[in-house]
């Protein structure tokens, strides 16, 4: 069940309590003849998805209406007929104000979106099948209070940019109340502005690009159900801007999660619908991500010949990559990003000697904090698969000291992992990496 944060904000702006609503919709309901005994317990019910029976909705709609003094339909509070689609199928309009009731909620930390679980089958497909096919948006224009300047863009588009580097250097933790809190207080009112169509897909594709910081932050947090719908927030906002390139980015973060969720299937679908719809506009940097995870994912299905097409097609496209002409946010792509990731894809399928090579070689490039974290990581691996185990116990201290620093619980899980396999194999210099290695552990996120 998706959250239901239309209802979370309307209850917020009306100053009602779950317990309050509850005893308002009783009294509501026996003036109609109704016998209901609703508690706090249900309106909880109600916030993670539930939709109550009968008459309820409407009743609902009643109590915040008298509340809030004016009118309160059933889509205003997520139980109208467009409750139950994604928020891609949405029109325009009411997309935003799911988006931004979402954004609210996660500021706020209430429960039932930032512990939602992550989405699987048809509900998680659903919103990239929409962003690759018809209809798209014939006009995005809007009227609104605020009017919205081209100034504005830019100033979205180097808020993405700070917090992408926030999160490099502090880990997702500690940036995504700071992206969350952005997007309420800054991107929220511009979108409900005014704005013709041309300067409206500029301002969709610049809130896109906030968003996706944000969905990659929850990601690093581990709140991987409001992640993905993050992602598909901003799935829906490329499609608004019209710019297939930067959906495809998009859909990178989709395909990285789905490999951690190991629904690998799904993370080979993703990758091939981003470079088939996108085609052109799919940067050789992205590009090269994307046929990197789609050969790790091969690998894990135990598709060898699959893995081997891949990373060759990854090694072409990073053989094309010029800085100057990739979209900012396939910054991440730097040097030695393909090498990692083909060494854990020959990793997976047993090439223990070109693993280590690929992942000697990514580690000797250039990369920001948190990509060296992941790099040495990889490298002790293949290190004590090889049965070197005091060059695997040097890589996992450099590793461990880069980590300094950071709040980031996918690091933490990389950290965890090499420590498993250190302590499993043993061997000279692994007591002191594994020490060092529990001593970040121990402080608290």
């Amino acid at each position: 069940m998706e959250p239901n944060t239309l209802l979370d904000a309307a209850l917020d702006e009306a100053g009602i309590s779950h317990a309050g609503l509850a005893a308002h919709v009783n009294r509501a309901g026996a003036a109609r003849g109704l016998r209901l005994r609703y508690e706090h317990t249900a309106v909880a019910r109600w916030l993670k998805g539930q939709r109550p029976r009968g008459q309820v909705p409407d009743l609902i709609c009643e109590v915040l209406a008298e509340r809030l003094d004016r009118p309160v339909t059933l889509d205003d509070i997520g139980f109208g007929s467009a409750g139950g689609t994604s928020s891609a199928a949405a029109p325009l309009a009411r997309f935003v104000e799911r988006a931004t009731a979402l954004w609210r909620s996660d500021e706020q930390q209430h429960p039932h979106v930032v512990g939602a679980r992550a989405l699987t089958g048809t509900p998680a497909v659903i919103p990239v099948w929409e962003w690759e096919n018809p209809p798209e948006d014939g006009d995005v224009s809007r009227s609104g209070p605020v009017h919205v300047s081209e100034a504005d863009v830019t100033t979205l588009r180097a808020a993405r940019a700070h917090y992408e580097q926030m999160y490099r250097k502090a880990g997702g933790m500690a940036t995504r109340a700071r992206v969350v809190r952005f997007l309420n207080s800054e991107a929220a009112p511009l979108l409900r502005g005014s704005y013709g169509d041309e300067l409206g897909r500029r301002l969709h594709r610049a809130t896109g690009g906030l968003v996706a910081v944000a969905g990659i932050c929850a990601y690093d947090s581990d709140a991987l159900g409001l992640s993905q719908r993050y992602f598909h927030q901003a799935l829906r906002l490329a499609k608004a801007s019209g710019d297939r390139g930067f959906g495809a980015y998009v859909i990178a973060m989709l395909v990285n999660q789905s490999l951690f969720l190991r629904e690998y299937r799904q993370a080979v679908a993703f990758a091939e619908a981003a470079l088939r719809a996108a085609d052109q506009d799919v940067s050789p940097a992205l590009a090269a991500d994307l046929y990197a995870m789609q050969a790790k994912a091969y690998a894990f299905l135990g598709d060898r010949s699959g893995t081997l097409d891949c990373i060759r097609r990854a090694e072409s496209a990073a053989g094309r990559i010029s800085a100057r002409r990739e979209p900012a946010e396939t910054d991440y792509v730097q040097p030695g990003l393909v090498n990692v990731q083909v060494a854990e894809a020959l990793l997976r399928i047993g090439d223990l000697r070109a693993a280590r090579e690929q992942a000697a070689t990514a580690v000797h490039r250039p990369a920001h904090d948190r990509g060296r974290v992941h790099r040495l990581a990889i490298l002790s691996h293949v290190e004590l698969r090889q049965g070197d185990a005091e060059e695997a116990a040097e890589s996992a201290l450099e590793m461990a000291r880069a980590a300094r620093g950071m709040e980031s619980q996918r690091l933490r899980d990389r950290l965890r992992a090499v420590r498993r396999h250190l302590t499993e194999t043993g061997g000279g210099g692994t007591a002191e990496a594994a020490e060092l290695i529990d001593a970040a552990l121990r402080v608290p996120l």
